[in-house]
């Protein structure tokens, strides 16, 4: 099991970018597969982007594509989403997740998960 701290969210303009963090602690964070999610009220979560636990694989939501890229820093226990030419739709709470199966990450059900930092882009 893993502790994980997500961060980075905030209030921005269509077309603005955002960081979010997310530290891991606990067991070895480098085994970890670490994926971002996010959720509206009303709506399951739903799976943004993913990486593997060496950062040699990632996989990204079809609408997030080219606007929104996941990387690694396992030497500082660190995964960060990039989120530029963030749209209105983007709002949400987003989350990191962690598992050591890929798939469970894919399924957007990871065993472990951050808190949760707001992301509001206004028009």
């Amino acid at each position: 099991q893993v502790q994980l701290v997500d961060s980075g969210g905030g209030l921005v303009h269509a077309g603005d970018s955002l960081r979010l963090s997310c530290v891991c602690s606990g067991q070895t964070c480098s085994d970890y597969n670490i994926g971002w999610f996010r959720q509206v009220p009303g709506k399951d979560r739903e799976f943004v982007a993913a990486i593997d636990w060496n950062g040699h694989n990632t996989d990204h939501e079809a609408t997030v594509t080219g606007r929104f890229f996941i990387s690694r820093d396992n030497a500082e226990n660190i995964v960060f989403l990039q989120m530029n030419n963030l749209k209105p739709e983007d709002t949400a709470v987003y989350y990191c997740g962690a598992d050591l199966n890929w798939g469970w990450i894919m399924a957007a059900q990871p065993r472990d998960w951050g808190q949760g930092t707001q992301v509001s882009v206004s028009s």
